[in-house]
């Protein structure tokens, strides 16, 4: 059986959403979700997150998962908001934030650099997946496979024959990819999500989005055309070209914002912190502590 596929793409940040959903149940999994931040005014919106709850909404979906691939550097996870307002809807049915196990790893690496609290970073999750685990929508099996390169604590969700790959991968023309050898195995039509996308001009106006975003294209694509990871790319070749590249680039621009976030399960900081302007919280927006 296959799930209903929703994608919803934030322009800011370049971030794909997803809601996958259950026909038959309606059980339904929010994924890599965003909350709007504005840097320069410190202003935090729920805009993105209300689009979403919009569609469980008019859908009349459960939401029994929100789900993170990793501890996202360049935006701010809706979980915990979109957790309030959803459990207030459904009668108490609160979905589980969740993320991969190797967040631990993760935490107390960052959590020292961002001198984050122990005390906000234990239990931040309500659950963590390890590789291979297997949960339910409604009557649709998922599976959890972790996909570390891009962060250790990162995961993607194979729900039906579609892989919500997170960072690990990008559309065949921006490549970046990491982790790409587990998702290239997969049968060759599947679907691959990814978390982002940053079309190129040539792309903008392509398809229905009217930036030219792309949510997903096929494993069988993606091994033919990515421009970093297709099939008979070497490792030493790749491993050569991903330290070049990255030495070039630059800090994602809401890196500390979004790590004072999403180490602590998505919710902000139990007090106001160097280079995190806050000047408005909307009702449902959950601090830690």
């Amino acid at each position: 059986m296959e799930p209903i596929v929703h994608t919803v793409w934030e322009p800011v940040t370049g971030t794909w959403q997803y809601i996958v959903s259950d026909p038959s149940t309606k059980q339904t999994a929010m994924i890599d979700t965003v909350l709007d931040y504005d840097k320069d005014a410190g202003l935090i919106s729920t805009a993105s997150a209300d689009k979403l709850l919009d569609i469980v909404e008019d859908n009349g979906y459960i939401v029994t998962y929100i789900l993170e691939s990793h501890a996202h550097a360049d935006h701010l996870s809706a979980s915990r908001y979109l957790q309030r307002v959803l459990s207030q809807r459904q009668n108490e049915r609160q979905p589980l934030v969740c993320i991969g196990e190797q967040i631990n790893q993760v935490q107390a690496t960052l959590g020292q650099i961002y001198d984050i609290p122990e005390s906000e970073l234990h239990d931040a999750f309500d659950y963590t997946f390890s590789d291979g685990e297997t949960f339910r929508l409604g009557n649709i099996e998922a599976q959890v496979l972790h996909l570390p390169g891009h962060t250790p604590d990162h995961v993607g969700y194979i729900i039906g024959s579609n892989t919500f790959t997170g960072d690990s991968i990008f559309n065949p023309d921006l490549g970046s990819a990491r982790s790409a050898g587990k998702l290239l195995s997969l049968p060759g039509h599947y679907r691959l999500y990814t978390g982002h996308d940053y079309p190129p001009k040539e792309r903008r106006g392509e398809n229905s989005e009217p930036s030219g975003a792309i949510p997903y294209t096929t494993v069988d694509r993606q091994s033919k055309e990515n421009k970093h990871v297709k099939l008979g790319t070497q490792e030493d070749e790749f491993v050569k070209m991903r330290n070049e590249r990255d030495s070039t680039l630059s800090e994602p621009k809401l890196l500390r914002q979004s790590m004072h976030v999403n180490l602590r399960g998505g919710r902000l900081p139990a007090r106001s912190t160097e280079g995190f302007k806050i000047e408005h919280i909307p009702a449902g927006v959950i601090r830690a502590g």
